[in-house]
């Protein structure tokens, strides 16, 4: 047998698609299973857009495309950031990638020598710790809370920046919260992470999908950030593998010489499709798909508060809820398995996101249609009121 690196030991596993996996072994089965689980739109790509990829396929576009991606496309993503997010972007700084993964892997390679460190929320989506580690890195988790919205803070990159500290890691809005960081708090982060010269690479994967003000680039307060994007969760196509990143001018020529050894390219008929999702009438049914996103947004907080659920801050954007438990479980991974096998809910336990408060949060993705969201609440009424029983009896057990 040949012996694995060492690395394999140390990526972090996924429990988000180890329960996926879970439910889907027991729909299978014949189960009626109502994800709330994986972070995967329930819409898919508009029929526009699948009709120019056809006509791209018909005509042999298919071969290989430069490392960063077609011009049209990159002027394309440019012209969107200015008119929808008030950031100027040079095309020349967008380099297309096979989703975001594509462009994380591309900036840790370009950016982290190994031992450096690169700091980052806990709460925060998992894989981007294994993406540091890839690299050599070591992704340091820092315990954020709901006074901060679960993100990083000025204070925490002062109290926490060490000699092997490279850079941060953030996202807004965050998986698995949904919550924006304030501008003035990410303004203060950014001051603090530039006096002692790290970088700041920023995920903007969910920036099309808020529910409040309009919202802005991260850009728009520092041209030099590394901005990851995705067309995955608001242009609804996960499974086209395409996303891209904005990088500084300095860092481009690094960037292409890695793609083209790493990747050659994104796939290319998911490139020429994708310059379709930013026609007028396209993004029109993108944003009326945002709004169902906020409708079920809408429904469900009240609802989830209702029963005993608490919402510690209320998402602002994505598709998530992040949940405490504690009423009813100090241990949520026991509460998921418990939550999947009874009244048949997916979710996904705390501990996938960082140890601070795995053990009694538990985060819903409401990419799903509203009336499944009305059946998952009723179910879960009625688990919950035997939990909340089964609970109180063990307290009082455990007090005689």
């Amino acid at each position: 047998m040949p012996r694995l690196a060492q690395r394999t030991e140390t990526v972090m596993p996924f429990y988000a698609v180890e329960m996926f996996k879970q439910a889907a072994a027991l729909s299978a089965q014949g189960r009626d299973i109502i994800s709330l689980g994986i972070g995967e739109p329930d819409f898919t790509a508009p029929p526009q857009v699948v009709e120019t990829l056809n006509r791209a396929a018909l005509a042999g576009l298919s071969g290989y495309t430069s490392p960063a991606g077609l011009p049209l496309l990159r002027e394309t993503i440019a012209h969107h950031y200015e008119t929808r997010f008030g950031a100027h972007v040079d095309p020349s700084r967008i380099v297309v990638t096979a989703g975001a993964s594509g462009a994380l892997l591309l900036a840790a390679m370009a950016l982290i020598n190994p031992g450096d460190e690169v700091l980052m929320p806990d709460p925060s989506y998992p894989a981007n710790q294994n993406f540091v580690i890839a690299a050599g890195g070591a992704p340091r988790l820092i315990p954020a809370y709901a006074g901060q919205r679960f993100h990083l803070s000025a204070e925490d990159i002062r109290r926490h920046w060490g000699p092997r500290s490279r850079g941060v890691l953030i996202a807004s809005p965050s998986n698995p919260t949904g919550t924006t960081i304030e501008r003035g708090a990410l303004r203060e982060l950014i001051a603090e992470v530039r006096a002692r010269d790290g970088f700041i690479i920023m995920d903007e994967i969910y920036l099309g999908l808020y529910y409040e003000d309009t919202p802005s680039s991260a850009l728009t307060l520092d041209d030099d950030i590394i901005i990851i994007n995705s067309f995955s969760k608001y242009f609804h196509m996960t499974g086209w593998r395409l996303g891209w990143m904005i990088a500084p001018p300095s860092m481009v020529p690094a960037l292409d010489k890695l793609a083209s050894n790493l990747c050659i390219c994104a796939p290319s008929l998911a490139q020429h499709a994708a310059i379709t999702c930013f026609e007028p009438e396209v993004l029109s049914i993108f944003e009326k798909r945002r709004l169902s996103f906020k409708q079920r947004r809408d429904y469900l907080l009240p609802e989830l508060e209702r029963l005993g659920l608490h919402v510690p801050v209320k998402p602002d954007g994505a598709f998530y809820i992040y949940l405490d438990i504690s009423r009813y479980s100090a241990d949520s991974d026991d509460f998921a398995q418990r939550l999947l096998h009874g009244p048949g809910i997916a979710t996904v336990p705390g501990r996938d996101f960082g140890p601070a408060h795995a053990a009694t949060s538990l985060r819903l993705s409401y990419a799903t249609r509203l009336d499944r969201l009305e059946e998952a609440v009723a179910r879960l009424g009625g688990w919950l009121a035997d939990e909340g029983a089964r609970h109180a009896g063990q307290g009082s057990a455990a007090t005689t």
